[in-house]
């Protein structure tokens, strides 16, 4: 998925040159960050960690995959003190390589179980939810799918645009995975891969189907809470769907946050993850214009997002998400 504003991962952008986030002097300690979460987000939730604690941060960004693999191939002598990621199969990868370092039990309770797994090696500071994006002048209401499964189905020939490349679409597809199995997940993708529109991202989904090129797409809630927020400059005439009643297709993603067990300022990487789901940063990303949930405890999310207590999501481990099983199903099917 593309992103706006995202460097390279060998690039390293100072948290320092935020407002807010100077160092409290030349002696700081430097922790080294690989963040895979949209930059603008990560960087309005750490606003004041710098100026709390005096350790000042230095950030890798890349995607998902990119930083994940890169922190398996340097194994123990990766740089990287902390890993953040947009979506969780990231993670797990690099926890299956044991490279992750168990949370502390304080920051773990600032999370509800849902959006943490239960090796208590990396834990949750954001979620989406998955959502049907669709066009009401194309479908009506009575016509959508009861589930995401549905799509598969010869009837949606044509008619569904996924942004099959892309870490978010993969994400919902391991949740299909964990909740429906392999034989299923492949003959789900299998008629996906007949029926499905590829679009090179989320944002390229919600335009196609404003202007009805397909009448529905697969996508995260918060691309078109964001475009409303902005005057519904692509997605004025799509609406959102969500299938609710535990679905695969109301799959909620966490974005996650770890601690490399190489790391050798592990006690000042602690802080920042404890900082993160903790409710400073919880509130500001509530409060801010990238419309994703809040998972801290005791934080409501933004006014606009229906609660996620109310979406029906299924339950998922988030740490039990295959990610190198989906890459294979999908260039089995051509999705890749």
């Amino acid at each position: 998925m593309t992103k706006l504003g995202r460097t390279t991962a060998g690039l390293v952008s100072a948290l320092g040159v935020v407002a807010g986030l100077t160092a409290c002097g030349s002696d700081s300690d430097v922790l080294t960050v690989y963040s895979a979460q949209h930059e603008s987000l990560v960087r309005t939730m750490l606003e004041g960690f710098t100026e709390e604690t005096g350790i000042e941060l230095e950030f890798r960004d890349a995607n998902d995959s990119e930083l994940a693999n890169q922190i398996v191939e340097e194994g123990e002598a990766s740089p990287a003190d902390v890993f953040l990621t947009e979506n969780s199969p990231a993670i797990d990868v690099v926890d299956e390589a044991g490279l992750l370092a168990p949370l502390d039990d304080a920051t773990l309770e600032q999370v509800d179980e849902a959006y943490r797994p239960s090796s208590g090696t990396w834990v949750g500071f954001a979620a989406r939810s998955t959502v049907l994006i669709y066009n009401p002048a194309e479908v009506a209401d009575d016509e959508l799918p009861a589930s995401m499964l549905d799509l598969a189905d010869p009837e949606w020939a044509g008619r569904v645009g996924i942004a099959a490349g892309g870490a978010d679409f993969q994400a919902i597809v391991s949740a299909v995975l964990e909740l429906e199995g392999e034989d299923a997940t492949r003959e789900w993708l299998t008629g996906l891969a007949e029926n499905a529109e590829i679009y090179s991202s989320n944002t390229a989904v919600m335009k196609a189907v404003d202007e009805a090129e397909v009448p529905v797409g697969i996508t995260y809630h918060y691309y078109w809470y964001r475009d409303q927020a902005q005057n519904g400059l692509i997605g004025d005439d799509a609406e959102l769907h969500y299938f609710g009643n535990e679905d695969p297709g109301a799959f909620i993603s966490v974005s996650g946050a770890g601690v490399l067990a190489s790391s050798d300022q592990a006690e000042d990487a602690q802080r920042l993850v404890e900082y993160l789901t903790g409710p400073e940063a919880q509130q500001r990303l509530a409060e801010s214009s990238a419309l994703e949930y809040a998972v801290g405890t005791g934080v409501d999310s933004a006014d606009a997002l229906p609660p996620l207590a109310e979406l029906g999501a299924p339950v998922v481990d988030p740490g039990a998400l295959n990610a190198p099983l989906v890459t294979e199903l999908m260039q089995e099917v051509g999705l890749l």
